[in-house]
């Protein structure tokens, strides 16, 4: 039996795949725990998971702030915002309660999270094997491709996040030099972007349990389309919410749209609002997925071979919509720039196009030749 513990950002498409891994290592024998904030990622973990606590005071007090400012800003802007008032705080607060889960839970293996950046540093200086989960294909410098300055001033706060850490830089300090997980596939991703030791091991989603109430009773006979933005990005949608309704009023197909009820405002009787859905449960009853491009949405809805239309706002998201569209599996509109003329054609081509219904059924099955949480829990089990 081997020990592995995983470190965690509190974010919930960060720590969903790490369930479904943990679940498949302890089914061969392994312990596992994780380390991160009890009160956001205890919620999300199965009932009586090992977590060790990292409470990382002085960020999550501002959480509702940092949301609020991740919600309005875009572009550059949202990019700083990411690195300079979440990810690199949240690596500097965490960082000691790496250490002292380290030494107590004493592992064999550290699986940090790609933006959990004080698991690396943490297993780097114990001398530990690690291995970098990457929830996300798309890398820092396909984001800023094209921005070389911006992409130096990054790898400039890199280097003096391990300077503080007391250790020597390296290029890719946050990527694992001997194991790296994608939890997506070269079908979707496409070639290049990462080094030749990164495992595709395409979405992890079993095993995850979502008690979200929902009305299936309400579900039409019909096309179905789900429409969601994210939470982050929820209160930015409203212009795109109602030009859904505008563009989709009296269309042959029921929209089920994710946004709090108080925002999306009032829909066609074609529409039903929740603030919440269970999503994996919710996928098989759709025919496509309007999304803000999100790694995770994305994933879940080709996971059932469902096309897309993606309408990126920030961060990564222009990358992945980038991909979907190299694949063929879905259509990209510009956030804030669509009309209900564009989003109706591009509605009913998602709809009734074959090829793109084909395209997405491929990169579907290549998620599942890709093996998942099983094919992730050999590959780490390797490193102890």
């Amino acid at each position: 039996m081997s020990r592995f513990l995983f470190v965690v950002p509190p974010l919930v498409g960060h720590v969903n795949p790490t369930v479904a891994v943990a679940a498949a290592l302890a089914g061969r024998g392994h312990r596992v725990a994780w380390a991160g904030h009890p009160g956001l990622v205890r919620p999300l973990l199965p009932p009586g998971a090992e977590l060790l606590p990292i409470p990382a005071e002085g960020i999550f007090e501002r959480e509702e702030a940092i949301r609020e400012r991740a919600g309005t800003a875009r572009g550059l802007l949202a990019f700083k915002q990411l690195w300079d008032e979440i990810l690199l705080p949240l690596a500097r607060a965490m960082l000691p309660g790496v250490l002292a889960a380290v030494d107590s839970f004493r592992p064999d293996a550290l699986l940090a999270d790609e933006q959990a950046l004080a698991g690396a540093l943490g297993a780097r200086r114990r001398g530990l094997p690690w291995a970098t989960l990457c929830t996300t294909s798309a890398r820092p410098a396909e984001s800023l491709a094209g921005l070389p300055k911006v992409l130096d001033w990054l790898r400039g706060r890199m280097a003096a996040l391990e300077r503080e850490a007391g250790l020597p830089h390296v290029p890719e300090p946050f990527l694992s030099p001997r194991c790296i997980v994608v939890f997506s596939t070269r079908a979707l991703a496409g070639e290049g972007g990462f080094p030749a030791h990164a495992h595709f091991v395409g979405p992890a989603l079993a095993g995850r349990t979502d008690p979200t109430p929902f009305p299936w009773e309400a579900l039409r006979p019909g096309p179905r389309l789900l429409v969601s933005l994210g939470t982050v990005n929820a209160r930015r949608g409203q212009p795109l919410y109602r030009i859904l309704a505008a563009a989709l009023e009296g269309e042959p197909v029921q929209v089920v749209l994710v946004a709090p009820p108080e925002i999306a405002g009032p829909m066609p009787g074609n529409f039903l609002v929740r603030p919440r859905v269970p999503q994996l449960a919710l996928l098989p009853h759709v025919q496509a997925v309007l999304c803000h491009g999100g790694h995770n949405t994305v994933c879940e809805a080709l996971a059932q071979g469902l096309p897309l239309i993606v309408t990126p706002i920030r961060d990564d998201q222009p990358v992945i919509a980038q991909q979907v569209v190299g694949a063929g599996v879905g259509l990209r509109l510009r956030f804030g720039r669509t009309d209900p003329d564009e989003l109706r054609g591009a509605v009913r081509r998602v709809l009734s196009e074959p090829l793109l219904r084909e395209n997405a059924a491929r990169v579907a099955d290549s998620f599942r030749k890709a093996g998942g949480a099983a094919a992730a829990a050999d590959i780490l089990a390797s490193l102890a």
